[in-house]
């Protein structure tokens, strides 16, 4: 009777208190006015309970790309080499307002995004500079995104999911203040779609840049069972975007998504693909730190050709030919430690995972691989070239001849 009474009395007082305990939703609405006569995004910040919030400390960087502020409550801008804003909302329903230039210059002369009177490419992460969030205790911000397009502007793709015609929800688990980042895609568009196991995806262009959208979902397609067998990791929605000159020829992921210039082959002379290569950025997220940007560039490079070749789409013959012309490129490379990795120390990289791949193999008899290293990688929030022979050498069960090397140290 007593543990019975006892039971009761808790069960009520659970719910008595659960509901104090819940943390308090508040909501947090993007709403961006794509301006293509200025080359520009008008973007409101709106808290329906702005008291939430004690501070937003924004990374405005140091181009000028943001301005024209206006906000209920306090905006505080300091100016130097990077520029930082910080909003104190007003108690009550409050917006920061402000402008953001688009179209962006690349050192040679190419757009990274790019507006038109017909479209605008773009990414999510610079409509909203990242912040340094203060809020008060127990409350959790609930984001959405609502985009006005200008007039004869079909539709926006985004990689989140889609809640109404031009809305979605922004919902990031990892961080504390969920922004809109990622490429998107806004205008007159032609657009693919297909679900590849669990995700769904979408290959989106402005009409005529000569984007091969067929193309793109054919080698997904191809290549996906190999994906699934290597990354565990499967997002719901995966969006590809691209365009033709003069934006920069070249490949970019971002998040749960991936830009592509137009006119490049899908796959190289050289036999790797930048669309695999960014895929496996997309999916893998390895974050390294302390000069080791050789670990999440070799493997990206690495398995945008394995991929490739264990889908069937590339010949022994093929794989040889491409490890020579690696080896070559590779020649004069001494160190693979370093913050900036060139093609060459990116070529070395991925001759030296494929020796550690073979050292594996042969060492647990085939019953381990590299890609039980790259899953490995996936579950640590950071990795180093120390921390990255750890765990190589955790998976052969002791020390890796390999991994034993100056081009490391």
């Amino acid at each position: 009777m007593a543990s019975g009474l006892r039971q009761t009395l808790a069960a009520g007082l659970l719910a008595v208190c659960g509901p104090l305990w819940a943390a308090q939703k508040v909501d947090l609405d993007y709403h961006v006015h794509l301006l293509p006569q200025s080359d520009q995004a008008e973007v409101r910040l709106t808290l329906a309970r702005g008291s939430a919030v004690r501070s937003l400390d924004f990374d405005l960087g140091d181009d000028g790309r943001y301005s024209d502020f206006k906000a209920d409550g306090r905006w505080q801008l300091t100016s130097g080499k990077a520029s930082r804003g910080v909003w104190r909302p007003a108690a009550d329903k409050a917006s920061l307002t402000y402008r953001v230039r688009i179209s962006e210059l690349r050192k040679n002369g190419s757009f990274e995004t790019r507006m038109t009177p017909g479209w605008a490419l773009l990414r999510g992460d610079a409509l909203v500079p990242p912040a340094k969030l203060d809020q008060q205790d127990g409350v959790e911000l609930v984001s959405r995104l609502a985009f006005e397009l200008p007039g004869g502007w079909q539709s926006i793709e985004t990689a989140w999911p889609r809640i109404g015609k031009q809305r979605f929800r922004i919902d990031n688990p990892s961080r504390l203040f969920d922004r809109p980042t990622g490429w998107m895609l806004a205008g007159k568009l032609g657009s693919r779609r297909t679900r590849l196991g669990e995700t769904d995806v979408t290959v989106t262009s402005p009409k005529g840049q000569g984007m091969r959208r067929m193309d793109v979902l054919t080698l997904l397609t191809f290549v996906w069972p190999q994906v699934q067998a290597v990354v565990p990791r499967h997002p719901g929605k995966l969006l590809i975007v691209g365009a033709g000159d003069p934006l920069w020829r070249g490949a970019q992921a971002g998040r749960e998504s991936i830009y592509l210039h137009s006119r490049p082959p899908l796959v190289s002379e050289r036999g790797s693909s930048p669309l695999l290569r960014e895929l496996m950025q997309v999916l893998a997220r390895i974050n390294d730190h302390d000069r080791s940007d050789w670990i999440s560039e070799g493997f990206n490079e690495y398995y945008a050709i394995e991929l490739l070749r264990r889908a069937g789409g590339m010949s022994d013959e093929r794989y040889q030919a491409l490890n020579d012309r690696l080896a070559r490129d590779s020649k004069g490379v001494t160190t693979l430690r370093g913050e900036q990795m060139s093609p060459a120390m990116v070529s070395r990289a991925v001759l030296l995972l494929q020796e550690l791949d073979r050292e594996i193999r042969l060492k647990t008899r085939n019953k381990r691989s590299l890609d039980d290293v790259l899953q490995a990688a996936m579950r640590l929030e950071t990795v180093d070239t120390e921390e990255f022979v750890q765990l190589s050498e955790s998976i052969l069960g002791g020390g890796s001849t390999v991994l034993d090397t100056r081009l490391l140290q």
